[in-house]
């Protein structure tokens, strides 16, 4: 069962080899679309964390945002392909491509599966998302089966559920979203916040009410 390409951490020079441990983070949304702001946040964990991969799990049917997709999976999924083409620790992922509804459980359980006993796994999810948790499927076993790294605002509290284990991951503000981008793009601009092949890919097939090329 293989349900992305699993990357190696490199290993220093000092550290035996039997000492590395697979650490994943698992990094969901609809990607609609991928932008900049996104692959700061996984670098960012990447290396506070020592991170051997960040999975981009684009969402086939989030339960929190039912028919609010504009691109198919297949456009989404092809740009976070072209986003993380370039940077070997993020990796696109298909594993909800099958979901009637991505419960976040599900997802983790598969990860944990084709990872391995000895991984780590880690949820990587924004302070505005982790403060609705409790509200989430089986989320009782969510927090149980995984670390939570938040992003974080600087300034900003959150209160964390009984049991979850969380760090956090300060970021300066990023004030962009995906919302404002399709904007900008249905009013025929161009988007600085997105990387160059998505935006290239976008133009291309017409997306987002973007004139086509």
């Amino acid at each position: 069962m293989s349900l992305w390409t699993k990357k190696k951490r490199p290993r220093r020079a000092e550290e035996p080899e039997r000492t590395i441990r697979s650490r994943v983070a698992i990094f969901g949304g609809t990607f609609d679309p991928i932008h900049n702001a996104h692959l700061t946040v996984a670098r960012e964990a990447v290396l506070q964390y020592g991170l051997s991969t960040v999975l981009f799990v684009v969402a086939s049917n989030p339960p929190h945002k039912t028919g609010s997709t504009q691109a198919t999976y297949e456009q989404r999924y092809r740009m976070v392909e072209l986003a993380c083409q370039r940077a070997p620790e993020l990796t696109p992922s298909r594993i909800e491509e099958d979901e009637a509804i991505s419960y976040s459980i599900h997802t983790i359980e598969r990860v944990k599966a084709v990872a391995g006993p000895e991984a780590l796994v880690y949820f990587l999810i924004g302070a505005d998302a982790f403060s609705e948790i409790e509200t989430w499927h089986r989320w009782s076993d969510v927090v149980r089966e995984v670390a939570f790294i938040v992003v974080t605002r600087p300034g900003h509290h959150y209160r964390t559920p009984p049991g979850a284990t969380v760090y956090r991951l300060n970021t300066l503000a990023m004030p962009v979203s995906s919302s404002e981008i399709r904007a900008s793009l249905a009013a025929g601009r161009i988007s600085h916040e997105l990387p160059p092949d998505v935006m290239d890919y976008i133009r291309e097939n017409g997306l987002y009410g973007y004139r086509r090329l």
